[in-house]
């Protein structure tokens, strides 16, 4: 096994355990060790008994400390629509109900603000908006959908997403013949055959994850590259339709195989083409992801 697989799976165990592994393990945020749960279930009951309805739906979150907890648990209750749009945010409400300075308060709606869920105005104050103004391919909120009543939607959505962007991708990097590129793609199939052998599944997601984001880097393409964190959140999400990519297995592993050869071929739509077929839904999962529609 390759000095880089050792590095990584060492990694890996590291972070599932809750441990800080060695300098690689950063690399890799794949999976996230729980944080402590400062913030607990709101209860804001009274005239807004609504806003009580939401537990403690995740185990961390992307954010440090209280903010990034606050941020968290405000952002799952107006995904899951625990807060309707046009929902007034008043900030020292909110400090009381979570017990948080008015700093922390403000700086999380601020993050919130920027991904679109909520708009701050004088003399009107600070309110959900409607799902139309959200930031739809946002990684938290591709997140809070993915584990709220819209689960089944976020979920059939991004595989609808990875097939348009990913065979695009595939087809593209063959263009690019770079060595040190080919070498990285080929470390992670490596990765991902040695944790499948010995049923590492963290590993292998991590590997898995780290191959399609470093694709569509490789592209050439700005705006595709842009898409790449959507892509890296669709593998996060699990129970949607299962792919390819979803479950570990000698097809799966020779899927990949075909795409770095094909890249190191300089051959497109071979790429392309073991792209759609690592993407293709198996057949017993109800939904699928459609063909490209005839005009």
């Amino acid at each position: 096994m390759s000095t880089l697989a050792h590095t990584m799976m060492t990694a890996a165990r590291s972070a599932d355990s809750g441990l800080a592994g060695p300098g690689e393990l950063d690399r890799y945020p794949y999976a996230e060790a729980p944080v402590t749960e400062r913030l607990g279930a709101p209860s804001w009951d009274g005239s807004d008994p609504e806003l009580g309805r939401v537990g403690r739906r995740a185990a961390g979150s992307r954010g440090r400390g209280l903010h990034g907890q606050l941020v968290q648990q405000l952002g799952q209750m107006i995904v899951s629509g625990d807060l309707g749009a046009d929902r007034p945010l008043v900030p020292e409400e909110i400090g009381q109900r979570f017990e948080v300075s008015r700093t922390v308060v403000r700086e999380s709606l601020r993050v919130l603000e920027a991904k679109g869920l909520v708009s701050a105005r004088p003399n009107v104050g600070t309110r959900v908006r409607p799902v139309s103004d959200w930031n739809l391919l946002d990684p938290d909120i591709i997140e809070w959908r993915a584990f709220g009543p819209q689960r089944d939607n976020q979920r059939r959505e991004l595989s609808e997403l990875r097939w348009t962007i990913e065979p695009l991708a595939a087809r593209l990097a063959a263009g690019h013949g770079r060595e040190d590129v080919q070498q990285r793609l080929s470390d992670m199939v490596e990765i991902m055959s040695h944790a499948m052998g010995q049923g590492d599944a963290l590993t292998f997601s991590r590997a898995d994850a780290e191959f399609h984001s470093l694709l569509i880097q490789v592209a050439g393409n700005r705006m595709l590259e842009h898409l790449s964190g959507i892509v890296s959140s669709a593998l996060q999400v699990s129970g949607g339709p299962v792919t390819g990519c979803d479950r570990p297995t000698d097809a799966s592993l020779g899927h990949h195989a075909r795409i770095v050869d094909a890249l190191a071929a300089g051959d497109g739509g071979a790429a392309e083409a073991a792209m759609r077929q690592l993407l293709i839904v198996h057949p017993e999962v109800e939904r699928v992801v459609p063909a490209p529609r005839e005009h």
